[in-house]
Formats: C-alpha cells, structure tokens, sequence
C-alpha cells in the first residue's frame, strides 16, 4: 500500500551512468590538509569553529587552558541554567517542566506565576491543527517515515498561515508557539496513519486536550485507549526537556539558522532542521543504538563474557557487523569529553525503570557495551582525550520502557528540539545580520568547453 510511483530506471542503465560519474567524485585528501579545510566546521584539536554567538544554550566539556583542550564533566545549559537544576526543581515539585523550559529558550527567562499560565494557556490552544490539515495533509498521503512526514507537514503550514512570511519579533513568536504546540498532534498523527496503511493496524485518532501537558497530550494521542500513568508522562517530560537545546552548534539547529539568514519563511527553516535531526549521525542515532544492540543480541551468546562482546564490538568498528558502518553508536560526542551530562541522568533512571520491569540485563548488556566500546575506541584511536557515552546510549531504552515504538524515537526528539530551533530562528533573524555563506575551495583548474564531436 502506499503511493510508490518512483521512475527506475533499468539496473543497467543506472550502472552505466554510475561508471560514468564516480571518479568525478572524488576529492583527495591532500586538498583538505594542504589548504587547511576544516572539515565538519571542526579544527584539528576537535574543537568547533566559531560560527556565532547565542544567548540560548552552551555545551560544555572542556575548557582551553595554555592552548589546549582541558576535559571537563559535561554540562549544558539553557539561557545560563543549568539543565539538571531544572529536571531537580521539577522531580521535587512533581511537577511537569517541559512548557517552563520551553519559556524559558523562547523568552529568554523564567517565568513568574502569572506569565507562566498566559504562555501555557496559549500554547495549549494552539494545539489542535488548521481544519482540513490532518485530511489533506497526513489521511491523504501517508509516509513509512514519520520525520519526513513532519518535515511535510511543517512546509504545509505555510500555506494555513495567513502571515506567513512577515519576519518581525511579534509575528515569529506566534509562529514558533504554533508549532511548538503541533508538532506533537503532527507527529501522532502521521503515526497513526502509517500504523494503518503500512502495518494494517487499526486506525485511531486522539485530538489534544487543553490543560494537559506535552507529555501528558502526547502519550495519550498516542495509545489506543488514551490511558497513561503519571510517572509515565512525567519521566516523558524529563525526555523532552534534556533534548529541548543544544547550543547553536548541533547540526540542525546550524541549519535553521543558516536557512533563517538566507531571509526565508519560518516554516522553510525548521522544516530543514527537522531534516537534520532525521540523520543517522544526528537526532537518527537513537534508531541505531537500538538496532546495534538488535545485531549484538543475536550474535552473542554469553551477555556476561567481556571477551566475546569486545569481539563482536571489534567487528562492528572493522565494518564486518552491524549496519556496516564501523561506528559503535551512543560512544562519541563532539563536544563532551568525561561525560554527557544527559546520558548520566538517562542512565540512572533507565536502571531504575529496567530494575521495575524486569530488564535488567538488557541493561547491563548496555553498560557492558559502553565500558567495552569506549575502551576498543580509545585504544584503536590512541584518543588523548577521554570518550563518553552520548545521550543517545540510553534515551532509546527508555522511550522503548514507555511502550514508544522505534519510529517515533527521532520524532520525539524533533518534539522536544522545536523550542530550541524557534529561539535559535528568532535570534539570528533579529541579531544575525548577515547571510551565512562559508567558503569552499575549488579542487580543480579551469579548462576550456569541448565541443561534442571532438570529444573522446
């Protein structure tokens, strides 16, 4: 089922075209090192390039000291906050913090009591989708991927939009509450179908309900029968509100800046981010934690043998296993060095939670692999500097607890992110200045056109 009308054309003829292409693709790496081309945007040491400066949101694992990278606990912070600080605040309240987070990035500071009910009255009415929206734009054309249907979905919004490109504070405010507060209708939705007429399971369609939370709204369009625990939608909220920013830096929310200094539309902008995110090296990478540890479950006998986890692991790095690759996901980050400050706060709740629902040793199959991973990495790589387990590690074993499916990993991520994209949108279009335009250096020399009949 579907509508699959892709033109292929004969293998043969793709081959042919293929031989006559390849080589043309191929940039030597003597042009990076000789021009010092700093690939990924990233200098020699593995720090960034500086590319901007923000108010919204730092990652820190390391400090320069005399020159050189220095590593540090990892921290993140949201408008100077430190983000543990707040989930802390939240679990002593017992109180849902993801719309408070989501203030905060978008206005710059906490809010009083008052301000906090007018922003969340607000948010919360602008949940339900356009009339029309879910017909013609989910009903009617359905998608294996739920990222890319929300990519589609946010680009359809321009069109509900009776201002759609006016770039003006006031207007990008109401357009980043809009879709901060449908990207979890959008996302259920596109689910609901895709279950229905790729899966053929029974289609269900829960609209959202004011004066309910994020989470709370999320889980409950997302069961058949809407019911949800407190601690369910709560541990979802304290998801939402680790992967809600990640500086200006982080891969997509580059892109939703680079696209909004370009001068277009809101919805052009983050419908990119959310491009970003899908990727397998991004937002993606918790899809391929858990597929990784699919692969290492059947080929390992003895979940307790280091020797024959670390073989396995080697294999996976050679390229021989696994999704051929060669990476060991959830190992790995570009900025935290010690740790993540969100893969350590995952991890504690995803041992309290697979202690309850008895899977433990799935668990600590997953802390095997990490302290074996990490110890093939930094020997393979001679790494001077220390390598920890990423966000990514746990957060999928924790959504999977939650009774999430695979495919809405990355879409709940996308749910929990819009509030950094928005605020990252709004600040390069009002302090940005200028188009971001990087350079690329050519890696050939002029020559002249040939006309067909002397060509060889």
């Amino acid at each position: 089922m579907g509508h699959e009308n892709t033109f292929y054309p004969l293998k043969e003829d793709l081959d042919a075209l293929y031989e006559q292409m390849r080589n043309e693709y191929v940039i030597g790496e003597e042009h990076y090192k000789d021009h010092n081309v700093k690939r990924g945007l990233r200098n020699e040491d593995g720090t960034g390039v500086i590319a901007g400066v923000t108010k919204i949101g730092s990652v820190q694992g390391y400090i320069v000291q005399d020159g050189e990278r220095t590593p540090v606990p990892g921290k993140l912070y949201y408008r100077g906050i430190d983000v543990e600080d707040i989930i802390n605040a939240h679990k002593e309240q017992n109180s849902f913090g993801f719309e408070e987070v989501a203030y905060l990035l978008l206005m710059g500071k906490l809010p009083n009591a008052d301000e906090y009910r007018l922003f969340d009255s607000v948010l919360s009415k602008a949940r339900a989708l356009p009339q029309g929206f879910f017909e013609d734009m989910i009903l009617k054309a359905p998608s294996r991927d739920v990222m890319n249907k929300l990519s589609r979905g946010v680009l359809a919004l321009y069109s509900y939009d009776g201002n759609p490109d006016d770039t003006s504070m006031e207007n990008l405010l109401r357009q980043s509450i809009e879709l901060i507060a449908r990207f979890p209708t959008i996302v259920a939705n596109a689910y609901a179908v895709k279950r229905h007429v790729y899966d053929g399971k029974s289609l269900y369609i829960h609209n959202p309900k004011e004066k309910l939370s994020v989470a709370e709204n999320f889980l409950r369009m997302l069961r058949s029968d809407k019911t949800y625990t407190d601690e369910e939608a709560k541990l979802l909220d304290m998801m939402l509100i680790l992967h809600a920013e990640h500086g200006g830096g982080n891969n997509s929310a580059f892109v939703c800046r680079v696209l909004s200094s370009s001068g277009t539309d809101t919805y052009s902008a983050i419908a990119g981010a959310v491009g970003s995110l899908k990727g397998p090296l991004h937002g993606g990478a918790n899809n391929k934690v858990m597929e990784m540890f699919r692969h290492i479950r059947e080929n390992v006998r003895d979940f307790g043998d280091d020797e024959e986890i670390s073989a396995f692991l080697a294999k996976i790095l050679d390229g021989k296993a696994g999704d051929g690759s060669g990476k060991i996901y959830g190992l790995g980050h570009a900025v935290y060095t010690i740790s993540d400050p969100r893969a350590v706060l995952l991890k504690k709740y995803a041992a309290d939670m697979a202690e309850k629902n008895g899977r433990s040793d799935e668990f600590r199959l997953m802390e095997r692999v990490e302290r074996l991973g990490l110890a093939l990495l930094a020997d393979r790589k001679k790494l001077s500097i220390p390598m920890c387990a990423n966000v990514d590690m746990y957060s999928g074993l924790v959504y999977n607890m939650l009774g999430i499916p695979d495919e809405l990993f990355t879409p709940l991520f996308a749910i929990a992110r819009i509030t950094g994209w928005c605020a990252h949108r709004i600040e390069e279009v009002t302090t940005g200045g200028k188009i971001i335009r990087p350079a690329y250096r050519a890696a050939f020399k002029p020559h002249e056109y040939i006309p067909m009949k002397e060509r060889k």
